[in-house]
């Protein structure tokens, strides 16, 4: 789907187009291209949030009075569309797209005032604090505490899977501060950690693709001042869920989907590969997939642009559908390279350093893209989850 763009909608995609020459360099495209994460390497993304923040484009979602842009549906489809087909690196939704969301909705007006603006300029680097060892998909029985010490908390126990956790200098997090009850959900909130506070341990997960992303964290005696809780006490469980609206469903995914598997397709033809007719149906399939993605987003976008969140069943549907697309994309990445798949590359992050397997730079990422994308139906909620909730909202 392409919305109708008229002559100021189409100067405007002009203006994008001339800013991504002028400041999106040949270093950062390579850099995202040969990314093998779902986020982009931390100072590659820092110095694109940087250049975006100068122009005044780090936050197109947001609204103008907390310093986004105020843009209406289709200048945000083009913008998305534009940086997805000049390669640009994605930013970190942390903060951005997930806790300021949040702050906007439920903090006071002096977290909005102190933490929105440190946001844009990227002063500030957020990670998530929800999943712990055997609190993943099951968020509810998480257990890392908060115990109210005057103006503080005193938080003790250990998150995990902590993206960018060793990047960051906050972090959101979800504690249970209250009496554990029948319903788990009861006593828990939600907290704006300082990751420089005493008590803090950042240990490194080496994942399967060979990538240092995700973390644990564990917290011994961490005091967290309760002007940090966003919302009331014991309100954590509905600030989550309204966070989760925006994690799941509140960017512009099928653009980039397209982007990459264009650059299969390209791939393909390369290596001489598009006259199979297995291969030409599955690529053929997944752009249909991507299509119908698309679609839906710009259904999302237009309930969103009119000041409504985008809903726990869109927003689910939304995350399950990108997550399985973007396996089948690098399933397909694998399939192209047939032999090559077994050739393993060790360094990281890849754009430092020259193919220690001889392979070009659109081949270089893929098998390791692929083995990062097994957690994409697991992170944010699992698949099953998806399933269940999308079946629980439509079916009653």
């Amino acid at each position: 789907m392409t919305p109708i763009l008229d002559a100021d909608d189409l100067a405007f995609r002009d203006e994008v187009r001339a800013f991504l020459r002028e400041r999106l360099t040949p270093d950062l495209v390579r850099a995202t291209r040969l990314n093998t994460s779902v986020f982009s390497e931390h100072d590659v993304c820092m110095r694109w949030h940087r250049a975006l923040h100068a122009r005044g484009w780090v936050a197109p979602a947001w609204p103008v009075e907390h310093g986004g842009t105020g843009w209406p549906l289709v200048r945000r489809w083009i913008w998305e569309t534009e940086l997805s087909r000049a390669g640009a690196p994605p930013l970190s939704p942390m903060g951005l797209r997930m806790a300021g969301p949040v702050i906007m909705r439920f903090g006071t007006a002096e977290q909005r005032a102190h933490y929105l603006p440190r946001m844009l300029s990227g002063e500030d680097t957020w990670c998530q604090g929800y999943s712990e060892p055997g609190s993943g998909s099951d968020l509810a029985s998480l257990s890392t505490r908060a115990v109210r010490d005057g103006d503080h908390y005193v938080v003790d126990g250990t998150k995990i899977w902590t993206t960018h956790a060793h990047h960051a200098n906050r972090m959101f997090a979800l504690v249970r501060t209250g009496a554990d009850s029948a319903r788990r959900q009861d006593g828990i909130s939600f907290l704006l950690i300082d990751m420089a506070s005493p008590g803090i341990t950042v240990r490194p997960i080496r994942s399967a693709s060979g990538d240092h992303e995700v973390n644990q964290v564990f917290f011994d005696g961490v005091r967290v001042p309760v002007a940090d809780r966003v919302g009331d006490e014991g309100q954590g469980w509905t600030v989550a869920k309204y966070l989760l609206e925006f994690e799941r469903g509140g960017a512009i995914a099928a653009a980039r989907l397209r982007a990459a598997l264009e650059r299969l397709v390209a791939l393909a033809e390369r290596r001489g590969l598009l006259e199979d007719p297995d291969l030409a149906l599955a690529m053929s399939a997944v752009e249909v997939d991507v299509d119908a993605l698309e679609a839906t987003e710009l259904r999302v976008m237009a309930t969103m642009q009119v000041g409504q969140n985008p809903g726990g069943l869109v927003s689910s549907m939304l995350k399950l559908r990108w997550s399985e697309i973007q396996q089948s994309i690098t399933r397909l990445g694998v399939r192209l390279l047939g032999a090559d798949a077994l050739a393993w590359e060790t360094g990281r992050p890849m754009h430092d350093g020259a193919s220690a397997a001889g392979l070009d730079d659109e081949a270089r990422p893929l098998v390791a893209q692929y083995l990062n994308a097994r957690a994409y139906t697991i992170f944010g909620g699992s698949s099953e989850i998806q399933r269940e909730i999308v079946a629980r909202e439509v079916l009653g």
